[in-house]
């Protein structure tokens, strides 16, 4: 594949719901470009993008695949994304470094939950869009339905540049809006016909949109149209182009992927509408050696910067991290900053990607997208440069991965495989989270949702050799005391020799203070214990605080006075003073009015009107108190405060609730009592616990 200049380099993000047809239109265009003689099928798992086992066995995109397209004079980086809501961090990393977001649409389905999402990431980070309903030779296919929702849902920035029509009940042609002027598919490729009876009043509406959207591009088009005059072919062709890039005009594009209908005039309206020069003529960065923001123009004449935005562990070559140029030229064998770590990288190899096929090339330009092999201490997110002219670029918003689950090994051993296995996955999937609780000692993996995980596990199986299971983590519960003891404790014990004696009254009560295990005071007159046992006495309290009296969980809110006792001369020890004030803690906790605290959490649910009562309802169920609602952006914004116990699986029941619409964010807040049933199967599920682990 030859060196493209940036004019000539069209990065692509392929969008929208699952199973709208993403992965079969990529193949379309491959069989276009002549890349692939035979359109492979996900039923068969012989597709160019969908290679990985877990996509082929679940038949649906876990990651963005690239596949570099020549098409024309341009080179199109063409990346098909997830539409699994569990796998939004793929299409995130893509749409970083996209010039064009082209959102596939299905022409039976319209509008769905995905391609809402899309259009939301997309505009988000200000990319340019392109619509393509696909699957118009399907019986219920409805072009002028789809349009409509997509105009009610996404604006007037809406238009639609072609009209299809049907020959013998078939999908087989279209007229062209822009040059009304007829297209007939034979044979797999596009033939001028003549336009079909009947089509005046569709041809006259739909260019009307058109026109409308294109005038919004300019002040002499807008004047042009006022004063209803035509637009010629070319000032259509520059508004669309112009709108496209400013947002204020998305066209509409029609098709089928599965007879590769429509696709050249895809691939074309790509290659004429936009550029990588265009879309990012600049970057701005922050200079790390005076934290200032710095400008860089996106130019082969520039110095060399690259954004890392995914890393993949290919099990041939080792770890590849995919990057896009912004500016300068990067060459094979070159040395490169990682302005990030801080570190001098030697590249050996530099490569494009072309599904799970790496290419080797001696050079990639501004604009372009490529991979760099086995470097020791990159990953993604990092930004590579020279070290004479640094920048960092910006960072990928991933959001919250709040799907919580521990990770049980089911082979003797394995604990240290997990981790090691798991960080090489973290690196592949930053949605992915991991930690080892220092209070339970669980493994805790963080994910997106239920799909997100299971994959996790297949492919610790799969990859590493590794079966686990996944199970809801031990919520870290606290004890804490209602009401104030005064007790004694006593150690005695004599075995010939020198004797143990030590005796204390203790005084228990809350301390007010949850955020602190234990405040200890002394108030003992007279010398009754003398100081130098008050250390062994607090370290006593210090080691038995860890576990409470009703079911072994930690105490907080604990205020030990230590007001009197006695000694012995020379039987009295440091041991004895901390076993006596052990014993006082064990008797005196359990007839202060001992109780459990469970955690809770602070949780912003924002979600259309039209689920609000679903969502407060739900939240009820959980023990949440619904603190208020507010509006937000045109949706509401729920606050709550919900028991953590009842929130593990809380990604999976809001999407279920909300068809994938409602988002949530989840905070600790404090410790509260629960209520008595809910201590009674606290103490029940702790007990058995514990009885394992003894037995283990």
């Amino acid at each position: 594949m030859k060196i493209y200049s940036p004019n000539e380099i069209k990065n692509v993000a392929i969008l929208g719901h699952s199973g709208c047809g993403k992965t079969t239109l990529v193949e379309a265009m491959l069989l276009n470009a002549g890349i692939i003689k035979r359109v492979g099928k996900i039923e068969d798992g012989n597709t160019v993008s969908d290679f990985d086992a877990e996509e082929i066995r679940r038949k649906v995109s876990i990651s963005t695949s690239f596949i570099p397209v020549e098409w024309t004079n341009d080179k199109l980086n063409i990346m098909d994304t997830p539409g699994y809501f569990d796998f939004v961090g793929e299409v995130k990393q893509a749409l970083r470094v996209a010039d064009l977001a082209v959102i596939v649409v299905s022409a039976r389905s319209g509008v769905e939950v995905g391609t809402e999402k899309a259009w939301e990431y997309a505009t988000e980070l200000n990319i340019p869009k392109l619509i393509f309903v696909n699957g118009m030779d399907d019986e219920n296919a409805d072009l002028d339905k789809v349009v409509e929702d997509l105009r009610k849902n996404f604006g007037k920035s809406i238009a639609p540049i072609q009209i299809p029509f049907k020959e013998n009940g078939k999908f087989n042609g279209f007229v062209n809006v822009v040059k009304v002027e007829g297209r007939k598919y034979v044979n797999g490729k596009t033939e001028n016909c003549d336009i079909p009876v009947g089509l005046a009043d569709d041809i006259q509406l739909t260019r009307t949109m058109l026109m409308e959207a294109v005038a919004e591009t300019s002040e002499s088009l807008m004047e042009k149209f006022f004063a209803e005059e035509e637009f010629t072919i070319e000032e259509i062709q520059q508004g669309i182009s112009d709108g496209i890039l400013d947002g204020s005009v998305t066209p509409v594009i029609c098709g089928s992927a599965v007879l590769n209908i429509g696709l050249q005039i895809l691939l074309n309206s790509i290659s004429r509408y936009v550029t990588s020069e265009k879309v990012c003529p600049k970057v701005t960065g922050i200079d790390p050696r005076t934290n200032e923001k710095v400008t860089r123009l996106c130019s082969p004449n520039e110095p060399f910067s690259a954004f890392v935005f995914k890393t993949i562990a290919d099990p041939y070559v080792g770890r590849l991290n995919v990057f896009r140029v912004y500016s300068g030229t990067i060459k094979k064998d070159a040395t490169i900053y990682n302005v990030k770590k801080d570190i001098v990288e030697k590249i050996s190899h530099l490569y494009l990607i072309k599904g799970k096929e790496q290419i080797e090339v001696e050079e990639l330009k501004t604009g372009d997208i490529g991979a760099i092999a086995k470097l020791q201490n990159t990953g993604t997110q990092d930004t590579l440069c020279t070290k004479e002219k640094p920048i960092i670029l910006p960072e990928i918003a991933f959001g919250e991965s709040l799907m919580t689950m521990a990770v049980v090994p089911k082979g003797k051993g394995d604990e240290d495989k997990i981790s090691q296995a798991l960080n090489k996955l973290l690196e592949e999937d930053r949605t992915l989270h991991f930690e080892v609780n220092k209070e339970t000692h669980q493994s805790i993996i963080y994910g997106i949702g239920e799909t997100h995980l299971d994959v996790l596990v297949h492919k610790l199986k799969n990859k590493y050799k590794i079966e686990v299971d996944l199970v809801p983590p031990i919520v870290p519960y606290r004890e804490m005391i209602k009401s104030k003891v005064k007790i004694q404790g006593k150690y005695k014990k004599q075995s010939g020799g020198h004797g143990q004696y030590g005796d204390v009254w203790m005084e228990f009560e809350p301390s007010g203070d949850l955020t602190k295990a234990y405040i200890f005071e002394e108030k003992v007159f007279g010398g009754a214990v003398p100081r130098q046992y008050f250390p062994a006495v607090e370290k006593g309290i210090q080691e038995c605080v860890k576990q409470g009296v009703l079911a072994a969980y930690p105490v907080v809110g604990l205020k030990a006075t230590l007001v009197d006792g006695s000694y012995h001369p020379v039987d009295s020890s440091e041991m004895a003073f901390k076993m006596a004030t052990t014993a006082a803690y064990k008797d005196g906790l359990l007839k202060a009015k001992p109780t459990i605290l469970e955690p809770i959490a602070k949780v912003e649910v924002i979600v259309d009107d039209d689920y609000t009562g679903d969502v407060m309802g739900d939240m009820n169920k959980r023990r949440g108190r619904i603190l208020g609602m507010n509006p937000f952006h045109e949706k509401q914004k729920i606050e709550v405060e919900v028991p953590l116990a009842e929130m593990f699986k809380y990604s999976t029941d809001l999407r279920s609730m909300t068809q994938g619409r409602g988002v949530f964010s989840l905070k600790f807040d404090r410790y509260d009592e629960a209520p008595a049933d809910v201590q009674q199967k606290v103490i029940e599920v702790r007990k058995k616990l514990l009885e394992k682990e003894k037995e283990k």
